[in-house]
This record gives C-alpha cells, structure tokens and sequence, in this order.
C-alpha cells in the first residue's frame, strides 16, 4: 500500500482505465455523496464510464443536488469495472457489505479521503487529514489534472465542502477553501440557491426529533459535557429518516462552556452509533473514539459500539471525562 499517492500517479490510473465506481459510506453525508458526483461527473465529461454506488442510496436531504439521480444501491450481480474508488470513508467495513460483495472482485482500488484514521486500504491513497473535506481534495485533484468541471461537479464540491465545514465556520477551513468557494462562484455557482436547498430545506420532522433530542439534553463535568441520545422507540414514532438528525449536534455543541459534544443514537439491530465533537483541540474526539473502534477527526469522531445505550453512554462519557479532567 502507498499511503501517500501523488495526483499524478492517481491522473495515471484515470487516464489509463475506461469504468470505474464509485464509492462512499454508509449513512452518506454531503460531503460523501457530494464527492461522488463531483468526480463521477468530471471522469464522465473526460468520456469514462462512472457508476456511482452507495450501500444506503441517495439521502432525501441531497436529492436537490444536479446528477444526485445517478446515485445507486449496489446491484446483486458483481460490478464489472476496471477501477473502484472509494471516497471520504475511513475503513472499507464502513463501505457496506452489500457494496463490498458488488465490488469484491474488483483488483484496483483508489482510496481519497481526509480522516486521519483511515489505514490506507486501496492500491493508491491519498488521504490528506488538514483537508476540511474530501470535496476540497477532489477540487484540487481535479484542478491538477485539467479534468473537465461541469456544473454538477462544480456544485457537488461546494455542497461537500460546505456541509463538512459546517458552512464555512469549523476551525479545518483554509484561506485554500474560501479561494475555491470564490473560484466555483466564478464558474457560475449560485450561492444563494446552494445555500438554500441546503440548510433551510427541512422536513417538519426534523422539528419534531429536535424537541424530542433537547428533553434528553444533559450537561455535566463543570458545564464542559453536553450529551443528548435518540432512541428507536423516538426514530419509529416520528417515522425519522437517518438523514434527519444531521447537523443537529451542532446544536448542543455551540452551548456556552461546552468543550465536547456527544450524540448517542440507538439504531434498530441495537448498536449504537455515537457522534463527537470537539471544541479544544487538546481534547482528541478521534483518539477518544478510538478506543472503542471508531476514529474520525480530531474535533469530529464517532463510533459504532455494542449496546445497550445505557451501557455505551456510560463508557464514553467517562472517557470523555477522563480527557477532559486533564485541562
């Protein structure tokens, strides 16, 4: 494995190779599925052939992106490709297993993301964790090779970067992502529009699973704890989509005094999924939920963990705690 693969040696395989997939994680966020079609569309304009597959399918929350039509659920038989790419997915378990056996045959695999616990799984990776997103590595990859941009892949790298910068705002946004933002306004992107499809574009039910989250609401070790859960009990009563809690963490995080934010949510094989955020960097949300088989970033982690959420509460939050007591 090359765990530091070069544009250039990437810009060979494209170049080289006629079909490829394309791949992100399940539970795709904007910057997953936004990545996708920012580079489907760009491998297409060139004249490749692209298929753009996700374990979960298209979330409704993204369907008014241009091209977001073209995102699939694996199909049963074997995907005939010559190149799989996966994008902005730490491990290849998170992938899926349904994706995992489509592509399993597949012998070349590129790897491009920005977590800072992905291992490098493909032939070539490039992972590049101080990249705010796994758009904004796309953007420069596709710059660097003179790929074409057309306006799907123009507007899915803004709505990648964007989402994952928590709209510009995250300490991981570089003078490099505003100068893209204002190079894509250039190439036409409508800002306004993006920007309102994105953020103010809600189901009712997000309403309803925001009160729901905020009875739960609990703050502990001196104000700098804050941690809210979701149960399935809560998920099947308000008909909730997975999609329908992103972004909602920022709430709890943005409280005064808060340094980490945790979000449990119980899932319906009775795992748990947990969401962390960090406001310091001295306190490591990846290395955190490392510990429990998870891993991310450095002020945005999580972990899938055993049950109940009793018992996965109780773990994480004492090791929050521990880190914290260290300040």
């Amino acid at each position: 494995m090359n765990p530091s693969s070069t544009f250039q040696e990437i810009g060979a395989w494209l170049d080289q190779y006629e079909s490829f997939a394309l791949l992100s994680h399940v539970r795709p966020d904007g910057d997953a599925i936004g990545s996708q079609i920012a580079l489907g569309f760009a491998l297409e304009a060139a004249g490749k052939k692209v298929r753009l597959i996700n374990e979960d399918g298209l979330p409704d929350n993204l369907a008014f992106m241009a091209g977001a039509d073209r995102i699939e659920t694996p199909p049963a038989e074997p995907l005939e490709v010559d190149v799989v790419i996966a994008l902005d997915t730490a491990t290849k378990p998170r992938l899926g297993a349904k994706v995992l056996d489509a592509v399993g045959h597949c012998e070349r695999w590129i790897n491009i993301d920005h977590h800072k616990s992905n291992p490098g799984y493909g032939n070539l990776n490039h992972i590049d964790d101080s990249s705010p997103a796994t758009g904004q590595i796309l953007y420069n990859l596709i710059q660097a090779l003179k790929l074409p941009m057309p306006d799907e892949t123009r507007d899915a790298i803004y709505v990648a970067v964007s989402t994952d910068t928590g709209s510009f705002q995250y300490p991981g946004t570089t003078a490099a992502t505003y100068e893209m933002a204002a190079d894509l306004t250039r190439k036409g992107l409508d800002v306004g529009k993006i920007n309102s499809l994105t953020y103010d574009n809600h189901p009712m039910r997000r309403v309803e699973l925001m009160r729901s989250l905020l009875n739960t609401l609990e703050v502990k070790a001196d104000g700098r704890l804050a941690h809210w859960e979701l149960t399935w009990e809560t998920v099947e009563r308000l008909d909730l989509k997975p999609e329908d809690s992103e972004g909602l963490i920022d709430i709890v995080r943005a409280i005064q005094g808060v340094i980490v934010a945790v979000f449990f949510e119980e899932l319906h094989d009775g795992k748990i999924r947990v969401s962390m955020r960090s406001k310091d960097r001295r306190i490591d949300a990846c290395k955190v939920c490392m510990e429990f088989g998870g891993g991310g970033h450095s002020l945005a982690a999580g972990i899938r963990m055993a049950g109940p959420l009793s018992d996965a509460k109780e773990k994480v939050l004492a090791a929050v705690e521990r880190e914290l007591a260290t300040l």
